[in-house]
């Protein structure tokens, strides 16, 4: 079954609920495009004030803008996807601040 696009945001909300981003300074915000034929659609994770928001809206002011299908974004949540070697092999695509979105990744791991 294909996934929409309001679970992989259920998903990245689920995911980062629990993070401990305590050691953030400042704010860190990244875009999220999933790209696809069943899920597609932008959505942002900001880390600010000690706090994780994710929210399905367009973030203008952002660190990086990742790109990816829905099943590999899946897969970065899940630990089931390297974010180093799904990058190297065009898995997820990335523009923007590179150190940024490998800071947003560590929390994943």
């Amino acid at each position: 079954m294909a996934l929409t696009y309001e679970q992989v945001v259920d998903a990245a909300r689920n995911r980062f609920s629990d993070v401990d981003i305590s050691s953030v300074v400042g704010t860190r915000a990244f875009q999220i495009n999933i790209e696809g034929k069943a899920a597609n659609g932008i959505f942002y994770i900001e880390i600010k004030d000690g706090h994780v928001n994710v929210e399905p809206y367009e973030y203008y002011d952002r660190n990086a803008v990742f790109h990816m299908n829905a099943t590999n974004f899946i897969k970065l949540l899940d630990g089931k996807l390297d974010p180093i070697v799904a990058f190297t092999v065009g898995k997820i695509k990335v523009d923007g601040d590179l150190n940024a979105a490998l800071e947003m990744i560590k929390f994943l791991k």
